[in-house]
């Protein structure tokens, strides 16, 4: 393996995040969801059904992208579709009771992936957050965060 003392902090970010999605993915497979299922069903969980098209600018996919994750979901009982009583030609799209527990049982997943990494990981979350933050907002044409000398550190990503 290459000395990871020589990588970047994007590589290294970026290396680090594959591996654990891969994990992850490993582990949801039991449940039959993925990790782009998971977020699915995290946001009709906490916001109730909505449509296809609604639940796609909330995750920030595509519309085709989302079909395939829903119709994935829908194939192993983690959601119901409905017909829209507004406009017959669209689905509504909710959480099962199966799929709040696979919900349940993935958030769990997802605690217990990286045992032993909790050192220092508040602080990690902290420059996570600022990196999506700087980079999400200009890909998903949101405003970019303002640097200040007291956010600099805080909001705005470092490299090394």
């Amino acid at each position: 393996m290459p000395d990871l003392n020589d990588w970047t902090t994007p590589r290294l970010l970026s290396t680090a995040a594959r591996l654990v999605e891969h994990a992850w993915n490993e582990e949801l497979a039991v449940l039959g969801l993925t990790h782009a299922g998971v977020i699915a069903l995290e946001v009709l969980d906490a916001e109730g059904s909505m449509v296809q098209a609604r639940l796609s600018a909330k995750v920030r996919v595509q519309a085709q992208t989302m079909g395939q994750t829903l119709s994935r979901l829908e194939a192993h009982g983690h959601i119901t579709r409905e017909r829209n009583r507004l406009d017959g030609r669209s689905q509504r799209v909710a959480v099962s009771e199966l799929g709040r527990t696979a919900l349940v049982q993935a958030r769990a997943l997802d605690r217990n992936l990286t045992p032993g990494v909790g050192i220092g990981v508040d602080d990690l979350r902290e420059k996570l957050k600022a990196v999506i933050r700087w980079l999400g907002s200009a890909r998903w044409g949101e405003q970019t965060p303002q640097i200040t000398s007291t956010t600099k550190d805080k909001d705005q990503p470092g490299q090394r």
